[in-house]
């Protein structure tokens, strides 16, 4: 492999990415003069809206009609409309749809529509009041910042990056969200598929169902839910079907403010669905290839005549074969939550969730290639396991959160949950004897258990004549990990890699009894944070803070004789965080932000022990705009993460003689990169979620050992992760008599990909499609197409024995929707 000229690579690859950006941001200002210049309806159209929420009722009259309009969600939180069937002109209609709820449209000097408060009818010119525009404040409560039912693929506001309810352009970092709407037009069903449609983030796997997460060069170990972290465990843990969630927000970079220890990559916070004021319910039922079936009913609204009870329930059930032989998935979600308003200041929220998913014939380690790295000449059907494989998970939660705000507009929060989760597996792995390729047998259980709680205030503060706001809190989360594992003893099985009948030859295996391998683990982290955002002037604002945490990890492993009993522990650990924005003006804001970064690993040296801790400093800056009244986000970033300690696997020849697996690190590392993404509305009826990634990653210092798979010092760092990557997916509701159509589609392409082991896989383009047609206010049909053109490729490669995954080939689903 041929030495890079990084440094020149690397300019090369930020001018062209700024000339991108420049012709991106002359795009949308082009975009946003279209909108200007967009005439209102004034011919009569027809209309079938239906009775329901009063924001979505709006966004989909403004849509079909042909027309601009912005408002803030909260303007329009717990009203309804009794919807629009007819024909009407756009003033008409709008009467209609807000009849009764206090608010008015008006006309804004561009052609575009906002909403106002309705004014009474006075008696005289005289008494009559001016005009009131509605500006409400955001509110703690998660609920009042859903996705779902707007239509569209950006948000206003988030709380993911810095726990204070910032729009995405008053956030010093980068962030992504996947909506309700677009999770919906993609048919993304799982939390894999949401990861591999996210700017910057890929998928790579140790496993069939060990999927890992990638960002910035570096893996994510960290999930929230409802901003509440958890340790990622992809072995065991599962998060279910996506039909629980209204939404799933991204970091991209280290989060050490919300999670205190993690990985430099960033973080994924997924947000549960919450109970609607109004009654609604929906049936989902889709269909597509390799026998894929699925079901989802959601049924939310009030419970009691006051609406002070509401509640929701969603259970969600998939069957589906794939594309390779013996390999199944069966995933099951139950999902219920109750919301309560104990006082008109006061709401208390208690939830549930099960999650179960069967996976027969799950391959534990990948496919194999030749001895030198050349991928065999094989279907993409063939299975290197047998039937009898499998890899089960079941997870169940359980939550709770008191939202309460005071009358001077401060606010507190307490969150809680607690995840049990289990993981049964039998598998085979791969290992050459001269040129056989033996099959080795493992068994594992894992028992895991997580909890979490964090309590905080939040609120403004006046000082030197302006307003500022204040975060406080504190956070404690427990995991306790109990794994066995068992080997047949003398089991002996050559797989021929090139005949497709192999594997189905192996004989079931007989496994010892008492379990030769356990390891307990329990991982403790306590915490106090703080942050504060600081208003100098009406156009510059800085965001600091930090936070202290207590750590320990305690584990107790025996490995047939071999025994270790590890501890580690820091007190008292400091991540800080900073962030400057400045609005250059109405629309584009520039950023700058800097955060620590302490990641304690469990993972053993040689003859035990634990590794240090990874350390080290993210830099990111940037530009951000906001247009259309934040129906479209745009952004453009540079950013550098400077890492040392990270966890390299050693050959097992260098590991104590009973360890299966052991470590060292690899110096220090630095990846850079910039990241340009659009999402949301770029024009009437079309919506874009878009993205490009430039990152590379070096070692700077050479680690005491060679560094496996991806290169030594000088080179590059994660080798088998891309230069570039592109996302684009894109949806447009046709015009006039055509609008119960719904076209759209998208790409995704990444540079080539490569290993010390010889395995390479080159640079691909897949292309998806999407067609969607509503039938009435009730139904609506939708199908997607996905690798339409076929293309061949492994989603990810590793070695010549593991790690390697082939892309799904082309394939379809037809997904409707009924609500009722």
């Amino acid at each position: 492999m041929p030495r890079e000229n990084k440094t020149h690579s690397f300019k090369r690859s930020t001018i062209a990415l700024l000339l991108q950006a420049s012709l991106a941001t002359g795009a949308v200002m082009s975009m946003q003069a279209t909108h200007a210049a967009e005439p209102a309806a004034a011919e009569a159209k027809t209309y079938a809206i239906a009775a329901g929420p009063l924001g979505a009722a709006l966004s989909t009259f403004a849509t079909q009609a042909g027309v601009l309009l912005s408002f803030d969600p909260v303007a329009t939180q717990g009203k309804t409309t009794s919807g629009l069937n007819g024909t009407y002109r756009l003033r008409e209609g709008f009467e209609v749809l807000l009849q009764g709820s206090g608010l008015a449209v008006r006309q804004e000097s561009d052609g575009s529509y906002s909403l106002t408060i309705a004014q009474e009818p006075k008696a005289s010119a005289e008494n009559t009041l001016p005009e009131v525009r509605v500006k409400a404040s955001r509110e703690v409560n998660m609920s009042s910042a859903m996705t779902e039912g707007t239509g569209s693929y950006t948000i206003g506001s988030m709380r993911t990056a810095t726990k204070m309810d910032l729009s995405i352009r008053e956030t010093p970092q980068s962030v992504s969200v996947i909506t309700r709407q677009r999770m919906d037009d993609q048919a993304m069903y799982t939390l894999n598929d949401v990861v591999k449609n996210t700017v910057g983030l890929t998928v790579s796997k140790w496993g069939d169902e060990r999927p890992q997460f990638n960002s910035r060069g570096f893996q994510l170990n960290n999930l929230m839910i409802d901003g509440l972290p958890i340790f990622y465990e992809e072995a065991a843990l599962s998060t279910g079907l996506l039909s629980q969630y209204d939404r799933v927000e991204i970091v991209r970079g280290a989060s050490g403010l919300m999670e205190g220890v993690g990985s430099p990559g960033g973080s994924i916070n997924l947000v549960r669905k919450r109970p609607t004021r109004e009654f609604q319910s929906s049936l989902t039922v889709g269909a597509g290839s390799w026998d894929n079936y699925i079901a989802s009913l959601d049924v939310s609204g009030p419970l009691n005549e006051q609406g002070t009870l509401r509640g929701r329930s969603v259970v969600s059930y998939q069957d589906k074969n794939s594309f390779q032989d013996y390999r199944e998935n069966k995933r099951t979600l139950l999902y219920s939550i109750l919301e309560a308003d104990i006082t008109t200041a006061t709401t208390l929220s208690l939830g549930a969730s099960y999650s179960k998913e069967d996976n027969p014939g799950a391959n534990w380690v990948g496919m194999v290639t030749y001895p030198n790295g050349s991928f065999l000449p094989i279907s993409r059907s063939h299975s290197m396991s047998p039937s009898w494989t499998h890899w089960d998970k079941e997870s169940k939660t359980v939550f709770a959160e008191v939202n309460h705000s005071f009358s001077n507009e401060w606010k507190a929060k307490v969150a809680a949950t607690y995840v049990e989760s289990q993981m049964d597996m039998l598998g085979v792995s791969f290992s050459r004897s001269s040129d056989d390729l033996v099959y080795g047998v493992g068994s594992y259980n894992y028992d895991i258990t997580q909890k979490s709680v964090d309590g905080m205030v939040s609120g403004p503060f006046s000082l030197m004549g302006r307003e500022h706001e204040l975060v406080f809190g504190v956070s404690h989360r427990v995991k306790k990990d109990d794994w066995t594992g068992s080997w047949p003893s003398g089991y002996s099985f050559i797989l021929n890699p090139l005949d497709a009948n192999s594997a189905s030859s192996a004989p079931y295996p007989i496994l010892q009894t008492p379990n030769p391998y356990a390891n307990k683990v329990e991982v403790e982290q306590s915490s106090i944070y703080t942050s504060g955002r600081f208003n100098f002037r009406d156009d510059l604002k800085l965001i600091v803070g930090g936070r202290l945490d207590w750590y320990e990890n305690t584990q107790n492993i025996r490995s047939g004789t071999w025994l270790n009993n590890v501890n580690y522990k820091t007190t008292r650990q400091f991540t800080p965080y900073a962030g400057l924005v400045y609005d250059l003006n109405d629309t584009y804001a520039a950023y700058v932000s800097l955060t620590r970064i302490f990641a304690p690993q469990d993972y053993q040296q040689p003859g035990g022990g634990l590794i240090d801790p990874r350390e080290g400093t993210n830099y990111e800056l940037g530009i951000k705009g906001e247009h259309f009244g934040g129906r479209l986000n745009t952004s453009l970033a540079l950013f550098q993460i400077d890492l040392e300690n990270l966890p390299t696997q050693l050959d097992v020849s260098q590991c104590a003689q009973e360890q299966t697996s052991c470590y060292t690190t690899t110096g220090k590392v630095r990846s850079r990169g910039i990241e340009l993404e659009v999402s949301g509305e770029i024009a009437t009826r079309w919506q874009m979620g878009a993205g490009y990634t430039y990152n590379y990653a070096e070692n700077l210092e050479p680690s005491s050992y060679s560094q496996i798979g991806t290169g030594s010092m000088g080179k590059r760092y994660g080798t088998n992760l891309p230069l570039n990557i592109f996302k684009m997916y894109t949806t447009y509701r046709l015009p006039g008599e055509f609008d119960n159509w719904k076209i759209g589609g998208g790409i995704q392409t990444q540079s080539n990909i490569y290993t010390q082991y010889g395995v390479k896989q080159g640079g691909y383009t897949l292309v998806d499609l999407h067609a969607g047609y509503t039938f009435n206010k009730n139904i609506d049909l939708s199908l997607n197409i996905n690798n339409l053109l076929d293309k061949r490729y492994y989603s990810g490669i590793l070695s010549t024995a593991s790690g390697n995954f082939f892309g799904d080939p082309r394939n379809f689903m037809l997904t409707m929707r009924y609500r009722f």
